[in-house]
């Protein structure tokens, strides 16, 4: 087993409208009913990734990290807190968030055993999606993984991604609508569609 800090991330901005909750009160007690199960070691609720980069840079400063869940929304190619993306572009020299994804490569734990996994909508999908998580895995160092497929108690899709290695899930997995270079929709998860797991599940499967 990996030794390292297990955190979590969520956008808390999602609260939704007129006294109802949003998304942000589900991912607040999932977080906490996965540190009740001593899956996570600390969690963080935030309203832009520079707050998330700051915190993860911080924590507990003098362990290593093994795995970062971020849970909020995602696009192909991207996720975001709030309005803010994170993206391909924040992985060009010169980005605001370069400070902070240097201090993450330089915590997670060696031998790219580190995890960075996007528990967000469709973040791995489509020609974007695989090119965000190839270079998202370089830049790290560490594997990533993500979903092609809109997730809520379903997560369909999930798929993962060391440093070098090439993609082996299709561009048209979880695509509803356009094409792989120009998506417009995407399918929800469902019990049947490749790489499913629920909510509860806290680690990847095997082969993922």
């Amino acid at each position: 087993m990996t030794q390292g800090l297990r955190l979590m991330v969520y956008d808390r901005t999602c609260r939704g409208r007129w006294g109802r909750p949003g998304l942000t009160h589900a991912w607040w007690a999932g977080s906490a009913l996965y540190r009740s199960l001593g899956r996570f070691d600390a969690v963080k609720g935030v309203a832009s990734w520079d707050e998330a980069w700051d915190w993860l840079g911080s924590v507990r400063h003098d362990q290593p990290i093994a795995e970062v869940q971020y849970w909020g929304h995602g696009k192909w190619g991207a996720a975001r807190v709030g309005r803010q993306v994170f993206d391909g572009t924040a992985l060009q020299r010169g980005h605001a968030f370069a400070p902070g994804l240097a201090r993450l490569r330089d915590r997670f734990v060696d031998n790219a055993a580190g995890l960075f996994w996007f528990r967000t909508c469709e973040t791995f999908g489509a020609t974007a999606g695989h090119q965000f998580a190839r270079d998202l895995s370089d830049s790290l160092g560490s594997r990533v993984a993500g979903h092609t497929y809109i997730i809520g108690h379903v997560q369909s899709g999930l798929h993962t991604l060391a440093p070098g290695q090439a993609v082996t899930w299709s561009d048209s997995e979880g695509l509803r609508e356009g094409k792989p270079s120009a998506p417009k929709r995407a399918y929800w998860s469902r019990i049947w569609a490749p790489n499913t797991i629920t909510c509860l599940r806290g680690t990847i499967p095997q082969g993922y």
